[in-house]
């Protein structure tokens, strides 16, 4: 298992150096000059314009944008393989320490939208199945389809309204007590919970299908014992194997949610630095998030492995 670890590891290292490369050219393509957008946060509107472009050209030398593309390309990725993710262009500040400031806001949002999608997907995904072609299974079908098909921005905007304008129940914005998570931490679950419902059940459909389901009905025992004990477990599996895809939908919809309710995240953070042309910590950003892509993906392939004892014996049969 370890060797297996170390391997997948090892085979990440390319890609990773590739996403780096990608990433540093398409943060150059975005339009607009960094110096210039930083200054006309500072600058008079009454003021000279020939100022502005000659400290433009002094700020764009002082961020080093005036060297080669090459040059720039390795400077930074010097920088990271010693653990330096760079200054921020227009606080100054190094940008982990401004990452490390937001990242508990970002976690705590994420924890509770995952809470929240296995709280909804795991119950609909069993209805849907057990409920097969019922009332109950088309229902949870149209909420899955409803919860894929609407933007979590909308869905957002629509429960905003609805539950803190109108019925003033919850708090628009911002982060506080526990009144302020359940507003973002809804809308980020629910578009979650769609996909991992559906999954789960056309799983547990096939599960139903196979011949051990049908002996152990035979051998009397309760639906219940059928359902937790031997069914669920089996199709569990592949909801597993999805969970990298749940995190990308997490990682990226904390950006947008974050946005919509102002929460003090990171994805606001980087939100603001795309409207800045901040290059560095887009770039940081957009980084950390591929690494954790990867370990999660690695984490989850390690996982499946463990609890699957049929991919243990064909990895035991190819090694014998």
């Amino acid at each position: 298992m370890i060797r297996y670890v170390v391997k997948r590891l090892l085979v990440s290292i390319p890609a990773l150096l590739g996403v780096t490369l990608i990433l540093f050219l398409m943060v150059r393509f975005i339009p607009g000059d960094p110096a210039r957008a930083i200054l006309l946060t500072m600058f008079d509107p009454g003021a000279n314009l020939s100022d502005l472009e000659k400290d433009a050209e002094i700020l764009y030398k002082q961020l080093g944008l005036d060297q080669p593309l090459p040059v720039q390309y390795g400077v930074w990725l010097w920088k990271i393989i010693h653990g330096d993710l760079g200054v921020s262009f227009r606080s100054k500040t190094p940008i982990m320490d401004e990452l490390m400031q937001r990242f508990p806001a970002t976690l705590e949002l994420a924890g509770a939208a995952l809470l929240i999608m296995l709280l909804i997907a795991i119950p609909s995904g069993i209805a849907g199945a057990v409920y097969h072609r019922r009332a109950a299974d088309h229902v949870t079908r149209v909420i899955a389809l409803v919860g894929v098909s609407v933007p979590s921005f909308f869905l957002g905007l629509v429960l905003m309204y609805l539950v803190s304008v109108q019925l003033g129940w919850l708090p628009t914005m911002g982060r506080g007590g526990l009144s302020h998570l359940i507003l973002p931490a809804l809308t980020l679950g629910v578009g979650l919970s769609s996909v991992t419902a559906r999954l789960l059940r056309t799983s547990l459909l096939q599960v139903f299908s196979q011949r051990y389901m049908m002996m152990a009905e035979a051998k009397g025992l309760s639906r219940r014992t059928i359902l937790f004990k031997h069914a669920l477990p089996n199709a569990l599996l592949p909801v597993l194997t999805s969970f990298g895809l749940v995190v990308g939908g997490l990682i990226g919809g904390t950006v947008i949610i974050e946005t919509v309710f102002s929460w003090p995240g990171v994805g606001r953070y980087v939100v603001d630095a795309i409207t800045g042309r901040d290059y560095p910590v887009i770039q940081a950003f957009v980084l950390l998030m591929a690494i954790v892509y990867m370990v999660l993906n690695v984490a989850v392939d390690v996982a499946y492995r463990w609890l699957d004892p049929r991919v243990r014996l064909e990895q035991e049969g190819q090694h014998g």
